[in-house]
C-alpha cells in the first residue's frame, strides 16, 4: 500500500460489534488512515421509541424497516461525500442491499467483520455476497459455505484487543472495593451459565452485566442489579479480579461447556489487561495462545479444581497474566488485525486501492507554512506525505479554534473549489 486510505467505518445501532467498531477506528487512524465513522448509535433512541408507539406488530415491522431504510441512506449520502477506499461494516451494521449496490457501482468496495457465531445469527446468508469480501471469527464450515453463497472472499479474521484501552492499571482502595473480588464474571446470562455458576457460588463469585433476570438463586450474585457495565469500568473488573471466569457461552443449557470454536473478545481483552483468566477450550484457542499463556478448563469437574488451585496461588497466576499479556501484545491487536484486512483486499480486489489524482498537502502550501504543518499532520494522525484532500478532511473534523496555518490551508481549499480544482 503506497498512501493512507480513506475508510469510513459503519458501526451498528447498538451491541456486541459496537466497542470492536470503535477499536477498529482507532487501530486504523493509529496506522495513519483518515478514518471517519458513521454513528448509527446516534440513531438507537428514535428506532427504539417506535416501540412504544403501541401499534400492532405489522405496523411495527413497516416502521422499523423503513426507519433502517432511512438510516441506510444516510450511510450512502456520507459515503458519496466522504469518497472512501473501503467501507468497513461491523456485524449488525445498517446497510441494506440496495445500498451496498449502490456503493459497488460507485466503485466503493464494501467489507463487513462478522463478529458472531454463524450458526446463531443467519443473517449472513442473505447479506454475505453483497459485500467485496466478508471476514468472520469462525474457519470450516463457514469459509466454504460463504464461497457456496457467492461471497469468494472469506477472510478468517479473529478478534483482538486495544492495548491504549485494554491494559493494567493503578487502582484506588475504594475502586478495588467496588470492581474487586476473589472469583469475578463479566458477560450475559446465556442459558449454560446460569445452571455453570450455582456450582460456583461458595467461592464468592461476582456476576456482572446484564440479561441475568428471573434467577433467583443467582440474583444476589449479580452486581448492581444486572445493569450494563461500561468498557472502561469492564478494564477495572479485569484488573481488580483474583480469577476472571471466562466461559463462553451456548444457548443449551445441557453442555456448560460447549468446546465450540470461536474465541470471544472477553480472552483478548483479559489478556492485554495483563489480567489472570480461566477460560473453556476452545478449537481455535491453541493456536493464538499456548498453554502456558492461559490457564484452561474442559469440564465442570476441572473448573471446580482450577479454581481452588490458582485461587491459592497468586505468583503462578501472575505469570500466566504476564505471558498471556506479552502474547496479546505480539499479535492480538486491532491493529494487527486491520493491516492482515487491508493485506487480504490488496491481493483479493483488482486494482484496489484505486489511486487518487490529487497533490501531496506539503506540496500546495507555501514554504513559510511547512514547519508548522508538518506538525500538525502529525498531530491529526497523518502521514506526512498525506493529500491536502486528506488534511482538509481530518482539519474540519477537529473542533477548536483554528491556528493561523489551519486557517490557511482551509482558505486553500475554498480557493481551490470555487476556481475549479479538482480533487478527488
Amino acid at each position: 500500500m503506497s498512501r493512507p486510505l480513506r475508510i469510513l467505518v459503519v458501526l451498528p445501532l447498538y451491541g456486541g460489534s459496537l466497542p470492536v467498531g470503535r477499536s477498529c477506528q482507532r487501530a486504523l487512524a493509529s496506522l495513519g488512515h483518515v478514518v471517519e465513522t458513521f454513528e448509527a448509535p446516534e440513531f438507537y433512541g428514535a428506532f427504539s421509541a417506535l416501540k412504544g408507539l403501541r401499534v400492532t406488530t405489522e405496523r411495527l415491522d413497516y416502521l422499523e424497516h423503513a426507519f433502517l431504510q432511512v438510516v441506510a441512506q444516510a450511510i450512502l449520502s456520507k459515503a458519496e461525500t466522504f469518497q472512501p477506499d473501503l467501507v468497513l461494516a461491523m456485524a449488525q451494521a445498517p446497510l441494506t442491499k440496495q445500498v451496498l449496490k449502490r456503493l459497488r457501482q460507485a466503485g466503493i468496495p464494501s467489507v463487513m467483520w462478522f463478529v458472531e457465531d454463524f450458526r446463531l445469527f443467519t443473517y449472513w446468508e442473505a447479506y454475505a455476497a453483497h459485500y467485496d469480501a466478508f471476514a468472520v471469527i469462525q474457519k470450516e464450515p463457514l469459509l466454504s459455505k460463504l464461497a457456496e453463497s457467492g461471497q469468494p472472499n472469506g477472510l478468517y479474521l479473529p478478534l483482538a484487543a486495544d492495548p491504549e484501552f485494554h491494559k493494567p492499571l493503578e487502582l484506588s482502595p475504594v475502586e478495588k472495593r467496588q470492581f474487586g473480588a476473589e472469583l469475578a464474571f463479566l458477560g450475559a446470562g446465556y442459558p449454560n451459565r446460569r445452571v455453570a455458576f450455582k456450582e460456583l457460588m461458595r467461592f464468592g463469585l461476582k456476576i456482572w452485566g446484564s440479561d441475568w433476570e428471573g434467577d433467583e438463586i443467582l440474583a444476589p450474585l449479580v452486581q448492581r442489579g444486572g445493569a450494563r457495565i461500561s468498557s472502561e469500568e469492564s478494564v477495572k473488573i479485569f484488573n481488580s479480579t483474583a480469577v476472571n471466569l471466562n466461559l463462553h457461552s451456548s444457548v443449551s443449557a445441557k453442555e456448560l461447556v460447549s468446546g465450540g470454536d470461536f474465541v470471544n473478545p472477553r480472552t483478548f481483552e483479559l489478556a492485554m489487561c495483563g489480567a489472570f483468566q480461566l477460560v473453556d477450550r476452545r478449537q481455535l484457542l491453541p493456536e493464538m495462545f499456548g498453554p502456558d499463556e492461559l490457564a484452561t478448563f474442559g469440564s465442570m469437574e476441572e473448573l471446580l479444581e482450577k479454581i481452588q488451585h490458582f485461587l491459592a496461588a497468586p505468583q503462578e497466576r501472575a505469570e500466566y497474566a504476564q505471558r498471556a499479556r506479552a502474547r496479546a501484545l505480539t499479535g492480538h491487536t486491532y491493529q494487527a488485525r486491520m493491516r492482515t484486512l487491508i493485506t487480504f483486499l490488496e491481493e483479493r480486489l483488482e486494482g484496489w486501492p484505486r489511486p487518487r489524482q490529487d497533490e501531496d498537502a506539503m506540496a500546495l502550501l507555501p514554504e513559510e507554512y511547512r514547519e508548522e504543518a508538518a506538525k500538525l499532520l502529525t498531530g491529526l494522525g497523518l502521514t506526512p506525505d498525506a493529500a491536502f484532500s486528506d488534511l482538509v478532511w481530518a482539519l474540519r473534523a477537529r473542533a477548536g479554534k483554528l491556528t493561523p496555518v489551519e486557517t490557511a490551508i482551509l482558505f486553500l481549499d475554498e480557493w481551490r473549489k470555487q476556481y475549479g480544482v479538482k480533487q478527488e
